[in-house]
């Protein structure tokens, strides 16, 4: 069927319009099943994220972003860098300290290396997430999956990270310790960590983008999954338009140090309103 340019051509022409399990929905505005309250002009990305893939996404300020864990094996593992200046990226160790909290849920911000806020949980029906343990990387499947290529049956997240960001332009060195929605860990007294049960199949979290952001996702099993078998099962995402939070929304306003965050990030955004194309103050 493809053994000549001319046959795969025709091979490749008469698979238009085939639909998959596994991939965008084109144009995202046709996207179907969306959440209550979201029209389809307003949707911005809608793809059904395979195990073992990836996928990024320049998202503006306001935006909000779903992900929903369909059969329950999801291991949502993403990143944030700020669209306007990516040298600026999400640090889970501010995260966790300015906050006091090392388990997220709804109602915490995802913060950056400078202390701004980058996005909000504003749902979350799951509750089992992570900020210690990052993801896979080639040696650690290799050793656990006898394959750790992303090419492979089962590639690894930190290839997989560094895969996305340079189509945006980033490096390797950008990949950065990432978050992990749907897999759960704990900490006992000694700093020993477990891996919690799955979530339910149809959890979802969705974020509220305080900045532009890029939001790069793997989906690959957890670093702590001790399961012989690689794992994993699809995840749905979807962003579309909305507005940031206004001076008096609740997130904001729920503790000092949420607003603090909100205050450093609209100083930083004032900054950038000043400054012209060339890096030269507007007068």
């Amino acid at each position: 069927m493809t053994a000549t340019t001319a046959a795969a051509r025709e091979h490749a022409r008469s698979m238009a319009g085939t639909i998959v399990d596994c991939m965008p929905t084109m144009p995202p505005t046709r996207a179907r099943d969306l959440p209550a309250g979201v029209e389809s002009y307003r949707v911005l990305w809608d793809e059904v994220l395979a195990g073992g893939g990836y996928c990024s996404l320049r998202l503006p300020r306001g935006a909000q972003l779903r992900i929903e864990d369909l059969d329950g094996e999801g291991c949502a593992g993403l990143l944030l860098h700020r669209l306007s200046r990516p040298t600026e990226r999400l640090n889970l160790a501010d995260t966790v300290k300015i906050q006091w909290q090392a388990y997220l849920r709804a109602g915490q911000l995802l913060l950056s290396d400078l202390g701004n806020v980058l996005a909000a949980i504003v749902e979350d029906t799951s509750g089992h997430h992570d900020t210690f343990c990052g993801t896979t990387n080639r040696a650690s499947n290799e050793d656990r999956y006898g394959d750790g290529a992303i090419e492979g049956p089962s590639p690894n997240g930190r290839d997989l990270f560094a895969l996305a960001l340079g189509k945006q332009g980033l490096e390797r060195r950008d990949v950065a310790p990432n978050v992990n929605f749907f897999k759960g860990t704990r900490a006992d007294e000694q700093g020993n960590l477990t891996l919690l049960p799955s979530a339910t199949a149809g959890s979802a979290v969705t974020l509220r983008c305080e900045v532009g952001v890029i939001a790069t996702l793997v989906n690959v099993p957890h670093p702590l999954d001790d399961r012989a078998d690689y794992t994993v099962t699809p995840l749905r995402v979807t962003a579309w338009l909305g507005e940031p939070a206004s001076s008096d929304d609740p997130i904001r306003r729920a503790t000092p140090e949420g607003e603090r965050a909100y205050i450093n990030t609209e100083t930083s955004l004032l900054s950038e309103s000043m400054v012209g194309h060339r890096g030269t103050e507007v007068a």
